[in-house]
């Protein structure tokens, strides 16, 4: 069988305006000391004694074993405030981990500033869908993955929803899709429920064979098919091509809306992500620490050999710490209000506010 886990040694290199630090641990059993080692690890890494703050993922070994992973890394770091959750899998700039039990920390030291962060909340749910409360204001982006336990000021959330804020700190969010268009945006002639039927003059079925490259036309990849109603809104996953012509979506549509199909793309999304990373560089300066949370159908099942999102990250950005983890759904803003994405990674790229 093999190993979907991978674990590169990058030295810790970079002149940071905080101390800041992430390490990646796994073993046989989720034990509170794989916590608390990837929090000692952190802090050897990052020059601290203790930290002021704490972003600990787990995987979801520990979905029982939580909160003695949590007094565990609290103690290690000399601090309460520890947030984070359980996920499908664990990532850092030293690697990735999807098949054992293991613990991702980032720890950093406050340079003692209350101003408040300007970035969106951290926001990590166990709940199967996106909470309503949080699809308004504020700004939010986090992961979703569902039954995971999460956890704010060094405890278990009752509600399985944690968020932070870091104070002193500006965020830049990032949000690659991962999609390849497939031809221009068409109307829809008629709709019932889930299914399309007719799309621009013809069967929504042979519109959608018409948009896919020749090779797909005769079995199209449902399973990695979509709709778009705007490109920065959440995808809309294709369920099934019938025999009538229909197309099976998960979302109802209208009468008179334009849809744009797209479909999943190894290669269209790697180069997202690659021109997203180079926008956001900046010569002068790398960024003091980013966090990335992906979809696990996106990292190494989704690639095939390894998480190119993480290698192209780790080339933009060589010398800043990176956590990270893999759940079922991202969150992100778009447009005024906050949305749940699939498939998607969003990266956030954090900077002191005293420089």
């Amino acid at each position: 069988m093999r190993t979907l886990r991978r674990q590169r040694s990058l030295p810790f290199q970079g002149k940071n305006t905080v101390k800041v630090a992430s390490a990646l641990v796994s073993g046989l059993h989720p034990g509170p000391d794989l916590a608390e080692q990837a929090v000692r690890q952190a802090l050897e890494s990052a020059g601290l004694e203790r930290a002021d703050n704490v972003l600990l993922f787990l995987t979801r070994d520990f979905a029982r074993h939580a909160q003695p992973a949590l007094v565990a890394a609290a103690r290690a770091a000399g601090c309460l405030q520890v947030c984070g959750s359980t996920a499908s899998g664990l990532l850092t700039g030293s690697g990735w981990l999807l098949d054992q039990p293991g613990a991702a920390a980032l720890v950093f030291e406050s340079d003692g500033s209350n101003e408040p962060a300007a970035a969106p909340t951290l926001s990590f749910t166990g709940h199967s869908t996106l909470p309503f409360e949080w699809q308004g204001s504020p700004p939010r982006a986090g992961l979703l993955e569902s039954n995971a336990v999460t956890w704010s000021h060094g405890r278990i959330t009752p509600n399985a929803c944690a968020e932070a804020r870091l104070p002193g700190m500006t965020g830049t969010l990032l949000r690659s899709a991962g999609l390849l268009l497939l031809g221009e945006a068409r109307p829809i002639d008629f709709s019932q429920g889930y299914d399309i039927r007719r799309i621009d003059g013809i069967s929504a079925a042979d519109d959608l064979r018409r948009s896919l490259p020749a090779e797909l036309r005769a079995q199209p990849p449902v399973h990695q098919l979509v709709a778009l109603r705007q490109a920065d809104e959440p995808a809309i996953a294709v369920l099934s091509i019938n025999a009538d012509g229909s197309v099976t979506v998960g979302e109802a549509l209208a009468d008179g809306e334009h849809i744009h199909w797209a479909m999943r793309h190894p290669a269209s999304s790697e180069a997202e992500m690659r021109q997203l990373l180079q926008g956001a560089a900046r010569p002068d300066k790398q960024p003091d620490f980013a966090i990335m949370l992906s979809c696990i159908g996106r990292g190494p099942l989704f690639y095939g050999n390894d998480d190119r999102d993480l290698l192209a990250f780790r080339e933009q950005f060589p010398a800043t710490p990176l956590i990270g983890a893999y759940g079922s759904g991202q969150i992100a803003p778009a447009g005024k209000r906050n949305r749940l994405f699939h498939n998607s990674v969003i990266t956030l790229l954090f900077e002191s506010l005293h420089v």
